[in-house]
């Protein structure tokens, strides 16, 4: 352990300073020539796509000899076709409007001094990430085009992946003249790396996790950087007295079933006591349908007898798997109540006609995206125009919901006089 620690350590002090020297440099280059970085990584993660796929590969196999869920097979599976995804993502966040020299604020004081909130790049950030190897991908291209440069760290299920991708990144940074070392990742799957991540306070500006409940929680604990953080993603679908039945129904499949491992995935059905004893069976009858298992509520099991019942504990699980928490709820206030109870302010859904139910929900909550007539998981960068994303915050500070490009920059002042003195 001394060993791995020792060499963690080295790695951290050749690397940030090397990403440090890669984020002025970005900050520098103006906006054609970071897109032109960009669209080169891009034609390179197609051009190796074949030798991405085979290293997915090793680490699929890894991961049946290990076993695991279904759900989280899908988080780390690379198929060309999710490869070609990635290029695209790499390629759309290129033809955003560039985040950087942004003027947030622009006023002049009494005195004529003019005053401006600009946007400048945070500079070095890293990333901890935890099985989908083209988060690596989707972090790189954001942080790059913000000026950042990005220490990537991903599961040590995905190594091999993760490994390849970087290969081709950074292979297109260079054809672009960019450097390289605004992608770095470390050479080895030890712990001791995020140890050392962690633990870097004026060598990494910002750490930004995107895994499970376990990571982050250590990463809160742990670090001496600051973090910007999300919990699970405990999301809700509540379905309103006054919901359309067949809206109802196509929301809810997708919310629960269109990816479940992903952290916008609904993880409690909560549906009105109004309608529950029409609509609750065709819910059911419809996710069953589509594999999904659930835990319900004693009043949801007198309405659809046979279904497994619910712990407390049930209510608090994120399941990232084909299982639905159910619960009937008896009104607005009721709903919000079980969301501000078992959720992590994450995602948070309403169906309903009546615009004023859906307001007071949307107001009783407090969740980082609050979302009326719409699947959970449209909780995604790409989903809000973002291009891609680096995570979801539900923190308080800085950022919350996707976090895409303009949340990957802070600011300056920059204050223009006419020969003022303080008096």
């Amino acid at each position: 352990m001394h060993n791995d620690t020792d060499s963690a350590t080295a790695w951290l002090r050749q690397a940030a300073p090397a990403a440090r020297t890669a984020s002025a440099a970005l900050a520098r280059m103006p906006e054609a020539a970071r897109n032109d970085a960009l669209r080169a990584a891009a034609a390179e993660l197609l051009a190796q796509s074949a030798a991405i796929v085979a290293a997915n590969a090793r680490d699929l196999a890894a991961f049946d000899a290990g076993g695991g869920t279904a759900a989280f097979r899908d988080r780390l599976a690379l198929t060309p076709a999710r490869v070609g995804a990635m290029a695209r993502g790499l390629e759309t966040v290129a033809a955003l409007p560039d985040p950087l020299g942004r003027v947030l604020a622009d006023w002049t004081r009494p005195n004529g001094l003019h005053i401006r909130r600009v946007a400048v790049p945070i500079g070095v950030i890293g990333m901890i990430y935890e099985s989908r190897p083209n988060v690596g991908a989707d972090a790189a291209g954001l942080c790059l085009k913000a000026g950042s440069a990005v220490l990537l760290r991903g599961g040590s299920d995905s190594f091999h992946s993760a490994a390849a991708i970087h290969a081709a990144l950074t292979a297109g940074l260079r054809a672009a003249g960019a450097p390289a070392a605004a992608v770095q990742v470390p050479p080895a799957t030890d712990r001791a790396y995020v140890a050392a991540m962690l633990g870097a306070a004026g060598l990494i500006d910002l750490i930004i996790p995107r895994g499970g409940k376990g990571l982050v929680k250590r990463v809160l604990a742990e670090a001496r950087v600051p973090v910007l953080a999300h919990a699970e993603g405990l999301c809700h679908t509540y379905v309103h007295a006054a919901a359309d039945p067949g809206m109802a129904r196509r929301i809810v499949a997708n919310a629960k079933m269109r990816r479940t491992g992903i952290c916008g995935a609904t993880e409690t059905l909560l549906i009105d006591a109004a309608v529950a004893d029409a609509l609750l069976p065709l819910l059911i009858a419809d996710l069953s349908a589509l594999g999904c298992d659930f835990r319900a509520d004693r009043r949801a099991r007198a309405i659809v007898p046979g279904l497994t019942a619910a712990s407390d504990a049930d209510f608090d699980t994120e399941w990232l798997d084909s299982i639905l928490s159910v619960a009937v709820v008896d009104g607005v206030d009721a709903a919000i109540a079980h969301v501000r109870r078992h959720g992590s302010e994450h995602t948070d859904a309403i169906v309903t006609e009546d615009a004023a139910a859906a307001h007071r929900f949307i107001d009783g909550i407090d969740s980082a995206v609050a979302m009326w007539n719409a699947s959970t998981q449209f909780c995604d960068g790409g989903e809000f125009g973002f291009g891609a994303e680096i995570g979801i915050a539900t923190g308080r500070i800085h950022a919350r919901g996707p976090v895409g490009l303009e949340q990957l920059t802070t600011f300056r002042y920059v204050v223009t006089g006419s020969g003022q003195v303080r008096p």
